[in-house]
């Protein structure tokens, strides 16, 4: 048997791939080119372009010379105004905010400056600066090489959230709008809105005296954490007495210990629209929480901040604000309060303090079911946003504190509340 061979492909093959390869890569350039050339054409301009288009050729099959003359006045328009597209924007651009983080209502500032490093002058062009949804825009004058332009701003802040500044974009167009080239300069920054807290003094709940808690400056007649001897006191334990100095000195001495505390802080915040009566009640719960948890980082404790499907990042001031800057609210189908402090249990089974924070929507079942699902021997605290409340209230829910606030001052004297 004979093997038998294939015969060979022929060169024109491999030619016509090379020429459909090379065909392939010239029609993406082309095709990005014209996309660069559409981008600069303003919908004006396209509707003057197809009237100069319709008038040119009706005026031509017609025999209407006024049509004809139209479409060349229109057509001398375009080429004038295409005629200012014409020169360099190559600024280098500076973005600079005095503060990326500011709270609620502060006017955030900043300075954006335009330097001309090259060798000719910068024809007079606009800067765009997109704020958010929103956008400022700066003329700047001709610039000479080396010279450079300076232009202060201030955004004001209505509402909690992270604002993007930038990218900054330099605009070069014509008087009438028709065309527009924009380059883009620089990155964009974030802005963190922040939302308002307050400092209150005192601890926020107390601890719970813990084996594996850290040393405080308290002292305390029974702990784990040897701190000095004193003499007998009628009341203290017998089983601390210090034999071997009773013995030495004559007088009975006892143990005195730091109090060690367990420093678990955790803080559930829901961002269920079916939790809160309105925007208002959502947004005092942030700051509710925002606040508490400042007062339990102060206190050296370890925060933990969960709300519906993650875990915020709270390990410090500054991280848990941000946080709650970005936060935004979900939908009831992803669950409430009560399925809020499952998971809390589920993930922080050694909590050692508890904070359920949530709206006025929120029933007295509901609430229960809560508190039932949280670790046991927690400490429970619920704080209820309700802006229709004019005094801070306070009840019983099973073994929970719940507070009642209407105002975000109201806090410290709800806290005092359940203190007492």
């Amino acid at each position: 048997m004979t093997a038998e061979t294939l015969p060979a492909a022929p060169a024109t093959t491999e030619r016509d791939a090379g020429w459909r390869d090379i065909a392939a890569v010239i029609g993406v350039r082309v095709l990005e080119r014209l996309r660069r050339i559409a981008a600069v054409i303003r919908p004006l301009a396209w509707v003057l372009i197809g009237t100069t288009a319709l008038f040119w050729i009706t005026g031509q099959l017609l025999g209407w010379v006024e049509l004809t003359v139209a479409a060349a006045v229109m057509a001398i328009v375009l080429v004038l105004c295409s005629l200012f597209l014409i020169g360099r924007t190559e600024y280098d651009v500076s973005l600079d905010l005095a503060r990326t983080r500011v709270v609620v209502g502060e006017r955030a500032v900043g300075a954006l400056t335009l330097a001309n490093r090259g060798t000719r002058a910068i024809l007079p062009s606009r800067v765009v600066l997109p704020v958010g949804s929103g956008r400022g825009e700066f003329g700047i004058g001709r610039l000479a090489p080396g010279e450079e332009a300076e232009e202060l701003f201030a955004i004001p802040t209505q509402r909690r959230g992270v604002v993007k500044v930038g990218p900054v974009s330099v605009v070069r167009g014509d008087p009438l709008g028709l065309f527009e080239r924009a380059h883009r300069r620089d990155d964009p920054v974030d802005l963190y809105v922040h939302p308002r807290t307050i400092l209150f003094e005192g601890q926020s709940l107390g601890y719970l005296r813990d084996l594996e808690g850290l040393p405080a400056t308290d002292l305390s007649r029974d702990d784990v954490s040897f701190h000095a001897l004193n003499e007998y006191q009628p009341g203290d334990d017998l089983r601390h007495v210090h034999w071997r100095s009773t013995a030495r000195t004559g007088v009975m001495m006892v143990r005195q210990f730091e109090e060690t505390r367990r420093s678990h802080f955790v803080i559930g915040l829901s961002r269920s629209t079916g939790d809160y009566a309105s925007d208002d009640d959502f947004e005092l719960g942030i700051s509710a929480a925002g606040s508490i948890g400042l007062r339990a980082l102060r206190d050296s404790q370890r925060v933990d901040l969960r709300v519906q499907g993650r875990e915020l990042p709270a390990r410090t001031g500054k991280q848990m604000l941000d946080s709650l800057s970005a936060l935004e609210s979900s939908r009831p189908r992803e669950g409430g309060v009560a399925e809020l402090a499952g998971v809390v249990a589920a993930t922080m089974p050694l909590a050692s303090v508890v904070v359920l924070v949530c709206g006025s929507k929120v029933s007295p079942d509901d609430l229960r079911l809560a508190c039932s699902r949280l670790p046991f021997g927690a400490r429970v605290m619920v704080v209820v946003a309700d802006t229709s409340v004019d005094l801070p209230a306070l009840r019983r829910i099973g073994d929970a504190d719940v507070v009642s606030v209407g105002a975000l001052e109201q806090i410290p004297l709800a806290l005092r509340k359940v203190l007492a």
